[in-house]
């Protein structure tokens, strides 16, 4: 039988064998394709725009979240520890409460006060699409209710029910027996035993209705609603959606890079993306719309503060939750985004830029082991449990996805740095804009 070949070909296979090369039968991926392939497999997609609200909810909302009259001796507002000035947070490790003075990473102890165990999380993107509230995820939206206190139902999301809660905390925002007010009276709100949260919920109702300004307020968002008939979980809805208004912020290089526009990351956060996505396993715990919050893990973080609960002086984080006592020194994995305006980081605030959090996993058991106090601010260095016995406790039980290293370059660690940056909403950068001039109860704002 002939076979007859093209002289072409004959050519072509005749310069291959003359040059001893092999004809390429692929190209190299790019860059992109290489970042977009890692993405899709962690359900990374775009986070949609929030449903309008209401314009008297938020302006309701707003004003309570800046009001010093929740805390028990009027010297506190939600917006202390969740300050626009510092992305809604405070900027310090570990929250300071109520009898603090200050404001922002100055704030500081008033006498005879304590920290709060844990750091103030950012409240930026927190309205929609989270599972969990708090470090130690004690609040979740479908999870079981909490053992300490009964939460009323609650329309919407479970940020309005995480709104319920700070005003009962002694050291937050509610105050110690025997405190007075700012104007020298009896803090009422403190008598109440700690086993009466529905007592308390009324007594903060009865000092909001007492304002001519927010009784016009609360009926303008809830027209349908008799004043005599409002609760306190009104108010904490309110001001779930000013949250939702004010503090979702989704237009960031890497929002606009999965709408498909190739050009809104630098090479640098695309090849930190594709570590990020891939060899460095971030996201194997940030994963999801929000790059995280639905999980946990023991990320071997230093420990500092006061402690809390039974483990106290230790923070043993969701381990110290009844019925997940094998969550031992665990923590709600954070969402992502904005992260790079959010400092410090970790549930104490014990590392103080991404450079150091991105070296920490690097090689988090070394990390650990030579963590250096000095690195931490004045206030909480004393508070460092850095003890051979704490620190194999936690090591004990490290997430097994944190044990080996990574072995990442100086580089690549770079490269990542530059990826969680490229997470930053230019608008999130400024939010001086959501502080209003006054509230109704005619305390000051800052």
């Amino acid at each position: 039988m002939t076979v007859s070949v093209r002289p072409l070909c004959v050519a072509a296979l005749l310069l291959a064998a003359a040059c001893d090369e092999t004809p390429p039968t692929s190209f190299p991926e790019s860059l992109d394709a290489q970042l977009r392939r890692s993405i899709g497999q962690w359900n990374v997609v775009p986070i949609s725009a929030p449903p309008q609200q209401d314009p008297a909810m938020v302006a309701l909302g707003q004003a309570l979240m800046f009001d010093k009259i929740l805390s028990g001796n009027r010297d506190i507002s939600c917006a202390t520890c969740h300050d626009p000035a510092e992305h809604a947070g405070d900027g310090l490790a570990l929250a300071i409460g109520t009898g603090g003075t200050g404001s922002g990473p100055a704030r500081a102890l008033g006498a005879g006060r304590v920290f709060v165990p844990r750091n103030a999380p950012t409240l930026l993107n927190s309205a929609i699409g989270l599972q969990y509230m708090f470090w130690d995820g004690r609040l979740a939206r479908f999870g079981p209710p909490l053992r300490d206190v009964v939460l009323p139902p609650i329309t919407g999301a479970v940020l309005a029910s995480q709104g319920m809660l700070p005003v009962l905390n002694r050291r937050e925002m509610r105050g110690e027996k025997g405190d007075v007010d700012v104007f020298g009276n009896s803090n009422e709100l403190a008598q109440f035993d700690d086993t009466l949260p529905t007592a308390i919920w009324r007594g903060v109702m009865q000092r909001l209705l007492a304002v001519p300004g927010y009784v016009t307020l609360f009926n303008a968002a809830f027209p349908s609603v008799a004043t005599s008939s409002l609760r306190f979980q009104d108010a904490a809805y309110a001001m779930s959606e000013f949250q939702m208004a004010a503090l979702m912020k989704t237009n960031s290089p890497f929002d606009r890079y999965l709408a498909r526009d190739n050009n809104a990351l630098s090479v640098e956060a695309k090849r930190g993306g594709v570590l990020f996505f891939g060899e460095a396993h971030c996201s194997q715990c940030h994963n999801g719309p929000f790059l995280g919050g639905r999980d946990f893990s023991n990320s071997g973080v230093p420990q500092i503060g006061p402690g809390v609960g039974q483990g106290a002086p230790l923070d043993k984080g969701r381990g110290e939750l009844v019925d997940f006592q094998f969550y031992q020194f665990a923590f709600r994995v954070p969402p992502l985004r904005n992260v790079e305006l959010t400092a410090p980081y970790f549930h104490n605030g014990s590392f103080a830029t991404l450079e150091a959090v991105v070296k920490h996993y690097n090689n988090v058991t070394t990390s650990l082991q030579t963590f250096d106090p000095a690195t931490l601010p004045a206030s909480v260095r004393d508070s460092y449990h850095g003890d051979a016995a704490t620190i194999n406790a936690v090591l004990a039980s490290l997430d097994g996805r944190l044990q080996a290293p990574l072995h990442l370059t100086d580089a690549q660690i770079a490269d990542l740095v530059a990826f969680l940056k490229s997470l930053t909403d230019p608008a999130a950068r400024d939010l001086s804009g959501i502080t209003p001039a006054s509230v109704p109860s005619g305390l000051p704002v800052r």
